[in-house]
């Protein structure tokens, strides 16, 4: 049976050649307010789309540009993001990645974020850990928000109204630090890592997070909604951690802050 994780990490890597092929030298619409795409999201996803359905050709497809959904009710479903972090990768900031997720059944199965500009390749199979260029990974053991490095992510756009502001300022004011990448992949591989100790984001789609949060869970962390729930793949919201008693934290900011 042909390596489902291999082939995963091949289409990130083939879809960061391509990126990193385009940078200075593509031209950038909006999607929607301050929401870029260039031709180097769309290039990517081609390729990446190329190789997993070459070698799986009955599986379904989900990737964040064109709207492109191949047979989303098959059984097995990739879910791609071909350029997490955009407006970075516009103004040439090197923190941005491709997303490689493969799902059945609502689960991510095997997961691989290639970091390009660092030639980093992260990746889980479900059940057999975490790696990054294939060597294990685990995340952190900080057990306190005070102690803790934390990665957050914003929409795209954000006005003095948006919940999140609150939700930054409780966050802020308890943790050690706080980092925004503007990668949501790329700060699920730092917890994954240990680099960051906890991410949250309530604005997140599907291709920003599956890989990712295969990658927390299988390198020792907790993966749960800001409730304190399991998170919907299709529909994330997140909360995530290094251990436990930090997520529970984590979570129990985000509840104050929205009461």
């Amino acid at each position: 049976m042909l390596d489902q994780l291999m082939v995963c990490e091949e289409a990130a890597r083939r879809g960061g050649a391509v990126l990193l092929d385009w940078v200075g030298r593509f031209k950038v619409r909006e999607k929607g307010p301050a929401d870029l795409v260039t031709e180097a999201d769309v290039a990517s996803q081609r390729a990446i789309r190329d190789c997993v359905l070459s070698h799986f050709p009955n599986h379904g497809f989900l990737g964040e540009e064109e709207g492109v959904s191949d047979r989303p009710d098959a059984e097995y479903v990739w879910i791609v993001d071909p350029l997490d972090g955009t407006t970075n990768y516009v103004h040439q900031n090197p923190q941005f990645a491709v997303s490689v997720a493969l799902v059945k059944a609502g689960q991510v199965v095997v997961g691989a974020v290639y970091d390009p500009s660092a030639d980093e390749c992260f990746t889980a199979q479900r059940g057999a850990g975490a790696q990054l260029n294939g060597e294990p990974i685990s995340v952190s053991t900080v057990v306190s928000l005070s102690e803790a490095l934390v990665a957050v992510s914003f929409s795209a756009r954000v006005d003095a109204r948006s919940p999140q502001i609150p939700l930054f300022l409780e966050i802020v004011t308890r943790a050690q630090a706080i980092r925004r990448t503007g990668s949501a992949a790329l700060n699920l591989a730092g917890v994954a890592c240990g680099r960051f100790d906890a991410y949250w984001a309530i604005d997140n789609k599907p291709w920003d997070v599956a890989a990712g949060l295969l990658l927390v869970e299988e390198a020792g962390g907790a993966t749960l909604s800001p409730e304190g729930e399991p998170v919907d793949v299709m529909a994330p919201r997140l909360a995530v951690a290094a251990t436990p008693a930090l997520q529970r934290e984590l979570s129990g900011a985000v509840g104050q802050a929205k009461s």
